[in-house]
């Protein structure tokens, strides 16, 4: 593998990993009865029609059928994608629901 086929593996794995997150937190979201998009545009009011996020929404799973996500991981891979401000949202949110 050269060297510009490598950066373009490790751009794609990025982008898969990326869109993993981002699903990870839609399911959390419909597994509490929350909108993905709405949570979303508290912590980032400017980017309002964010197609990765409307994207993963298509793949979640109603709850009754989803696994549950820990908020604990969802934070972690947050975290791992330096969304910070997403994750302080998802905390409050989390607070909120209990």
């Amino acid at each position: 593998m050269n060297q510009s086929e490598q950066e373009a593996f490790i751009i794609e794995k990025y982008k898969q990993e990326e869109q993993l997150m981002i699903l990870l937190f839609a399911q959390w979201c419909i597994n509490f009865d929350l909108d993905p998009k709405v949570i979303y545009q508290k912590a980032f009011p400017g980017d309002i029609h964010n197609q990765k996020l409307i994207e993963a929404i298509d793949l979640t799973l109603p709850k009754e059928e989803a696994d549950d996500v820990s908020l604990t991981s969802l934070l972690e891979v947050l975290s791992w994608f330096e969304q910070d401000q997403l994750a302080y949202i998802v905390m409050e949110e989390a607070q909120r629901l209990t």
